[in-house]
C-alpha cells in the first residue's frame, strides 16, 4: 500500500464527476439531433445505459476489465473484484488515489461508450431490447477491450495484451471508447436496418439549441475524461488538458471550413459535430502530441469526419446520428495519428514517424486499432442478432411512423396539444403498447 495524495484524489474525484456530466451532455446532444417524436426515447437510451452499466460494472464488469489476467491478455478474473467490496479497505490502494475511485472512474468510461452506441439506432429500437443488449455488451465487448487497452501489468498483476505485449498507446480511450463504440454502432445499425424513409425523407435535427448545449457539456466533461486519465494533478494532466482544448477547437474549425467550401454554409450542427470529432481524435493521442500536433490532429479529424458522415448514404447503412462517421473514423484518425505525430516531449515519451521515430509505433497502433474494430464489430453484431431473434429489437413500422416516444414511453417531449381525460388517453396508449408487444411476439 502507498500513501494517498490528497491533490491527486481530489482531481480524480472532479474528473469522475466531469465524465458523469458527459452522460446528460450526450443525452442533450443526441436528443436534439433526432426528430421531435423520438427525443425522449433517445435521451432515455443514454440514461438507461448510465443506470444499467453502473450496476453491471460494480457487480462484475470492473473485475473482468482490471482483474488479474486469466491468460493471453484477453480478460480479467471476474471474481477478483466482484461487487467492489474488497476495495473498501485502504489496504487495497496501490497508488496515490483510492482504488475504488479508480474503479468508478473507469466505470463511467464504460457508461459513455455504451451510450454512444445508441445513436446509431435512433428512432427504431425497443427500449427493453436496448437495455438487454447494452448489459450483455458491457460484459462481452467493453470489459474485455478495456482489459486489453487500459489494464497495465504491475508487480504480480498481469494486464491486457495491447497495453503490455503490443505496446500500442491509448491515453484515454481512442481504441477502448471511440473505435469500440463506433464499430459496435455499425454492427447494430446493420442488424436493425435503416429507418423508414432513410435516404428519401428529411430527417433533420429537431432542436439545434439542444445540440449546441450538449456539445458544450461534452467538451467540459472531456477534460475529466482525458486529463483525469493522468490519475494525478501534475504536469502530464496540464499538458493533456491543453491538447484537449486546442484539438476540440481545431476540429470545429476544420469541419466548418469544409462546410463553407463544399456547401456554402457554416452550420451550427457542423460546429458541434466538428468539436466532437476533434475531441474524439485527441482522446487516444492527448498524452502523445504537442499543442501544435493537437491542432493538426483536430483539423484533420474535423475534415475527415465531415467527409465520412456522408458514406452512409452511399453504402446504405443507417447510422442515425453519425456515430460511425465521427467516433469510429475520428478514433481511427487519433489512434493511427499517434504513429505519425507523437513527440517524445509529450508525457508518453514516444516519437512518431514524422518526429524521427520510425514506423514501429505506427505499426503497433494499426494492429491495436484494427483488432478492437474487428472484435467489437463481430461480437456486437452477434449480440444484436441474438437479442433480435429472442425478443425483437425493432419497433413495429406503424409505431415508428407515429412516434417512438408515445408508443414506448407513453410520453411526448413537447405537450403542445394537451388533451383532457387522461383515463381514455391511457387506454389508447395501453392498446398501442399491447399491439406492439403482440406484433413482436408473433414475429417468426
Amino acid at each position: 500500500m502507498t500513501s494517498l495524495d490528497s491533490g491527486d484524489t481530489a482531481w480524480l474525484l472532479v474528473s469522475a464527476a466531469l465524465v458523469l456530466l458527459m452522460a446528460p451532455g450526450l443525452a442533450l446532444f443526441y436528443g436534439g439531433m433526432v426528430r421531435s417524436k423520438g427525443v425522449l426515447n433517445m435521451m432515455m437510451m443514454t440514461f438507461g445505459s448510465l443506470a444499467v452499466i453502473t450496476v453491471v460494472w460494480v457487480l462484475v464488469g470492473y473485475s473482468l476489465a482490471f482483474g488479474d489476467d486469466l491468460g493471453g491478455g484477453l480478460v480479467g478474473d471476474p471474481r477478483q473484484y466482484a461487487g467492489l467490496s474488497s476495495l473498501m479497505s485502504e489496504d487495497s490502494n496501490t497508488g496515490t488515489v483510492p482504488h475504488i475511485l479508480f474503479a468508478v472512474f473507469q466505470g463511467l468510461f464504460c457508461v459513455i461508450t455504451g451510450a454512444l452506441v445508441s445513436g446509431a439506432i435512433a428512432d427504431r429500437a425497443r427500449f427493453g431490447a436496448w437495455m438487454v443488449f447494452v448489459t450483455v455488451w458491457t460484459l462481452l465487448v467493453y470489459a474485455p477491450v478495456a482489459h486489453w487497452v487500459f489494464d497495465f501489468s504491475a508487480g504480480d498483476h498481469t494486464g491486457g495484451w495491447i497495453a503490455n505485449r503490443l505496446g500500442a498507446i491509448d491515453f484515454a480511450g481512442g481504441m477502448a471508447v471511440e473505435i469500440c463504440s463506433g464499430a459496435s454502432a455499425l454492427a447494430l445499425a446493420l442488424v436493425l436496418g435503416p429507418r423508414l424513409g432513410f435516404g428519401k425523407d428529411p430527417m433533420r435535427p429537431h432542436n439545434l439549441t439542444l445540440v449546441m448545449l450538449g456539445a458544450g457539456l461534452l467538451w467540459v466533461g472531456w477534460f475529466g475524461f482525458n486529463a483525469g486519465s493522468a490519475l494525478a494533478a501534475n504536469q502530464s494532466a496540464a499538458i493533456v488538458f491543453t491538447t484537449t482544448l486546442v484539438a476540440g477547437a481545431a476540429g470545429a474549425l476544420g469541419w466548418l471550413a469544409l462546410e463553407r467550401v463544399r456547401d456554402g454554409h457554416a452550420t451550427s450542427l457542423g460546429a458541434a459535430s466538428g468539436l466532437v470529432a476533434g475531441l474524439v481524435a485527441i482522446t487516444p493521442s492527448c498524452g502523445s502530441v504537442t499543442p501544435i500536433g493537437a491542432i493538426v490532429m483536430g483539423l484533420v479529424a474535423g475534415v475527415v469526419c465531415a467527409l465520412a458522415v456522408g458514406l452512409k448514404y452511399r453504402w446504405r447503412y443507417d447510422d442515425s446520428l453519425d456515430v460511425v462517421g465521427v467516433h469510429l473514423v475520428g478514433g481511427l484518425v487519433g489512434t493511427f495519428g499517434i504513429g505519425l505525430l507523437a513527440s517524445a516531449a509529450a508525457p508518453t515519451g514516444v516519437d512518431g514517424l514524422l518526429y524521427g521515430g520510425g514506423a514501429d509505433q505506427l505499426g503497433k497502433q494499426l494492429v491495436g486499432g484494427g483488432a478492437v474494430l474487428v472484435y467489437a464489430f463481430v461480437v456486437s453484431g452477434i449480440i444484436g442478432l441474438v437479442v433480435d431473434k429472442v425478443m425483437g429489437f425493432r419497433i413495429h413500422e406503424e409505431h415508428e411512423i407515429s412516434g417512438i416516444d408515445l408508443i414506448i414511453h407513453a410520453e411526448t417531449a413537447y405537450d403542445l396539444h394537451a388533451t383532457a381525460g387522461t383515463r381514455s388517453g391511457s387506454s389508447f396508449l395501453d392498446n398501442l403498447t399491447r399491439h406492439d408487444d403482440n406484433e413482436q411476439r408473433d414475429r417468426p
